[in-house]
């Protein structure tokens, strides 16, 4: 005996394969002192293996299971139809049905159950799966719990519970089911308890939901409940909904809706006491759990009894902090335009590059700017650089300083953090004077990195073993102070201010809006849009051969290249995506995160773009486009010269603006060659890092070298130099990282894990349109293409790009579409610098984009005001 059932006191949190993720909670909490657990006891997964293993038409239908996607709905209800009925009319063996009985027997004759589901992959740290399996209240009598656990057995397969582990990748064959019976608890109210705010994340504040009657009813949906939110002893709010129902349960078994009286359905569920009191029981459980909870409650003759416990999945990790002071992050994605989640080698090495410390959460970076925010210059200068970078990340922030509560406000000492320089109130002799307007400049830095680059090249080759990495960390360093070069950074910002000016100035003298999106056309020197239109000469070169075309649209190889030689126009085909590849192949989708695959490591990234290129253009299209932006460029400054003469002062406001159109043009493309430098540095790097690591695969150390990206730098070096590694951390940063890429990550989220969402203010705008961040000029109607992964892009000419982030490897995509949205991105991120240099209107920032407008709509741009609008058919 003891196989199959087991009482709550024999379980704990190690038990779960066993008793499953609820039954095992539900054991532990058993063993914490003060908290009161209504008594039970779990039929196991051995029980429901018993059942199953042996039985051939039930692991007929798995197979079948197996083999469907959860877009096959009508088959996965079908087949899943199937299981159920059959678990439902197998018998229970008699020596299980024993046990039953023998548990079953400690309890009153009389008493009722409640018969709940708790499968393996329920409950967990990373996937709760609440709700994905049935439960049974009020169950009276042997047979009624015996009928009720079959059905438990069964409801591993309703429905929902089938397609969540298609879309989790949960194997069907490895979930298996307990069941809990558990004594009944007839409450006058009961809820849950959430111990960290499930909206806005914050883990000082508990929120509790309390209704009347059963606690089913309102996890189901069915009934209003109450809302306090409690933080350390204080009622910080409460919501006192109106309350028509309440679910009780009824005395020969079953439930019963009841009908409150008018005077119920506005009374306060719990008294401030025992909310208080229960926001204790809910920081005692936490403690003991080790992580914020959801917790099932129940309040029974002014008793709480806590009938479940699970963790919160849903929270975004905070980031590590080694004291208790408050703190404030923002996203390094955001302003990077890559969001994705990163391995630990990608985060390790950004980290050693940033100029001022970053902290990782989630597999993405954050920036404490607690130190900027308590300061009003500091605070004003931080404000200012996110209304360049990402003005919802700005909102935030006033947000959280407004507050008043949460950051410690200290003088100004003149010694705070400067992220750039302010734009206010500078005059055009102001700009110039930082740096002059000599395009010799820009030339001379370029070559200067570009040199760097080589003699990088040239000395990491003669290093190995631990020399290469203490190279790679010096190298780092002085690559860093490139940055902080007087030179580097006063083009940068002079091309920013001149910008700011022409706008500010144009609207106030001519009432115009954004001319310097148009006079930012086609300017010199800017690596990331030179891409772009170099990608349209390599498919000039191709174009004249169609069966290399057609070799093209059907090969499936990653070597391609050396079998284009067979081919007519092979060999020069070949050359130019060498050529290609040897300027541009350190780049790729992500490419802040070394571990990413650059173009040079998969050539064939580039094919369908190479192909979107000769379907959509005409030959010597590349020339065509930047000569076009010239004019365009040329054009606009004339057309606002020839204004200006005519307004009092004329003369002197055209000289100041021609000085600042020629200074934009001079310095605007240098903006996107800095991130095109440390991309390069980087792959040398990784071309070293993959020859240590290769050793390490020919050594049995490593078992691919892919492995090697979810170590750390250091760590990868104490592999390189121990020659051993422990492949149990290999596995766990695996797993976590796959639960990662499935987060969201927030913009601001504070040391308390709470959740700081910005918003735009704005008024005067159609009352369905889609609110963003205007950065490129002009409006447009097109069809919408929504593309959340640049190797599945099928665009056609005159398209509005629709997607998550475009990071410079996005730019081969540009050349093809007439407007772009992104959900991430400020006036100054890559993809709106090179949408001002191509002359798309573009709106940034609009979040849920990529759900908000579908894939194929018809939709309204407007990159000047700033809003999309979804047009009827």
């Amino acid at each position: 005996m003891g196989n199959y059932v087991i009482g709550f006191y024999e379980i704990g949190r190690s038990e779960i394969l066993e008793a499953g993720g609820k039954g095992a909670n539900l054991g532990e909490l058993s063993k914490i002192e003060g908290i009161k657990v209504p008594d039970g006891f779990c039929i196991t997964t051995r029980a429901y293996e018993k059942i199953t293993a042996n039985n051939k038409q039930f692991n007929d239908l798995l197979d079948e299971l197996s083999q469907l996607k959860a877009a096959d709905l009508h088959a996965v209800s079908k087949t899943s139809a199937k299981i159920r009925t059959l678990i439902e009319n197998i018998s229970i063996p008699d020596d299980i049905a024993q046990e039953i009985g023998k548990h079953l027997a400690n309890f009153h004759r009389y008493e009722a159950f409640a018969v709940r589901s708790s499968a393996t992959a329920e409950d967990l740290p990373s996937a709760s799966f609440a709700g994905q399996q049935d439960t049974y209240l009020n169950v009276i009598g042997e047979a009624a719990v015996q009928k009720h656990i079959s059905k438990c057995w069964a409801s591993l397969f309703t429905d929902r519970a089938v397609i969540y582990r298609i879309q989790n990748g949960f194997d069907h064959r490895k979930v298996q089911l307990c069941v809990v019976v558990q004594q009944m608890v007839f409450p006058q109210a009961a809820g849950i308890l959430f111990t960290a705010d499930p909206v806005s994340g914050n883990r000082k504040m508990l929120s509790i939901d309390a209704s009347f009657g059963l606690g089913e009813a309102l996890v189901s949906g069915l009934v209003n409940a109450d809302n306090y939110q409690v933080s350390n002893g204080r009622i910080i709010n409460k919501k006192i909904l109106t309350k028509k129902l309440a679910i009780y349960a009824l005395k020969d078994g079953g439930t019963k809706s009841h009908a409150l009286s008018a005077e119920e359905q506005n009374k306060q569920v719990l008294t401030d006491e025992q909310i208080l009191q229960l926001e204790q029981l809910g920081r005692k459980i936490e403690a003991h759990f080790g992580s914020p909870q959801d917790i099932e409650w129940c309040l029974l003759d002014d008793i709480f009894y806590i009938v479940q416990s699970r963790p919160i999945t849903t929270l975004y990790p905070i980031p590590e902090t080694n004291d208790t002071e408050n703190h404030v992050y923002i996203s390094v994605g955001h302003q990077q335009m890559m969001t994705d989640a990163m391995k630990p080698l990608g985060l390790s090495l950004w980290q050693l590059r940033a100029a001022r410390p970053m902290f990782s959460a989630g597999a993405r970076l954050f920036v404490d700017v607690t130190d900027s925010l308590s300061t009003p210059a500091g605070r004003e200068n931080l404000l200012d650089a996110m209304g360049q970078h990402d003005p919802l990340i700005k909102d935030a922030l006033i947000t959280i300083t407004e507050r008043g509560d949460f950051i410690k406000q200290l003088p100004d000492d003149g010694k705070g953090p400067v992220l750039v320089k302010s734009t206010k109130g500078l005059s055009a002799a102001d700009i110039l004077a930082q740096i002059g307007n000599d395009p010799a400049i820009v030339a001379g830095l370029i070559k200067t990195n570009a040199a760097s680059v080589e003699t990088l090249k040239q000395n990491i080759q003669t290093k190995s073993g631990q020399d290469l990495f203490d190279f790679i960390l010096e190298d780092i360093e002085q690559s860093k102070k490139m940055i902080f070069d007087s030179q580097h950074m006063g083009v940068i910002i002079a091309a920013m201010n001149a910008s700011s000016w022409i706008n500010e100035k144009m609207e106030e003298w001519l009432g115009e809006k954004n001319p310097a999106d148009t006079l930012s056309q086609s300017a010199p020197n800017n690596i990331t849009s030179e891409m772009g239109l170099a990608l349209l000469d390599v498919a000039d070169v191709i174009r004249p051969y169609p069966e290399l075309i057609n070799y093209l649209q059907e090969t499936k190889k990653n070597d391609f290249l050396d079998d284009l030689i067979q081919f007519d126009g092979g060999k020069e085909t070949r050359n130019a995506i060498y050529a290609y590849l040897e300027k541009y192949g350190m780049r790729c989708a992500g490419e802040i995160d070394i571990t990413n695959t650059r173009w040079r490591e998969k050539p064939s990234i580039l094919i369908p773009l190479i192909l979107s290129n000769i379907k959509n253009f005409e030959p010597n299209a590349g020339k065509r486009k930047f000569e076009q932006g010239k004019q365009e460029a040329l054009k606009k400054e004339n057309e606002l010269l020839g204004r200006l003469t005519h307004l009092p002062d004329g003369e002197q406001k055209a000289l100041e603006t021609k000085q600042m159109i020629s200074l934009l043009r001079n310095f605007a493309g240098y903006r996107e060659y800095p991130k095109y430098g440390i991309v390069n540095r980087f792959f040398v790097y990784k071309q070293a890092l993959l020859k240590e690591v290769e050793k390490l695969v020919d050594a049995h150390v490593f078992h691919e070298k892919e492995d090697s990206y979810y170590l750390t730098f250091e760590e990868l070096r104490e592999a390189v130099r121990m020659h051993q590694i422990d492949y149990q951390l290999i596995v766990e940063r695996k797993e976590e990282h796959s639960k990662y890429e499935k987060l969201t990550p927030p913009r601001v989220i504070t040391s308390d894990g709470e959740v700081i969402m910005g918003k735009y203010n704005r008024k005067n705008l159609p009352a369905e349109a889609i609110v963003g961040l205007a950065v490129s000029s002009g409006m447009i109607e097109g069809r919408a293409r929504v593309i959340l992964n640049m190797e599945d892009a099928d665009l056609e000419d005159g398209d509005i790009l629709v997607t998550p982030f475009t990071d410079p490897s996005w730019t081969p995509l540009f050349v093809s579409i007439k407007g772009l949205i992104t959900e991430v991105g400020g006036l100054m991120t890559h993809g709106a610098v090179i949408a001002r240099e191509y002359g798309l209107p573009a709106v940034v920032g609009v979040e849920n984009a990529t759900k908000l407008i579908k894939d194929g709509q018809r939709i309204r741009l407007n990159g000047t005001d700033g809003y999309v609008e979804i047009l009827k058919n």
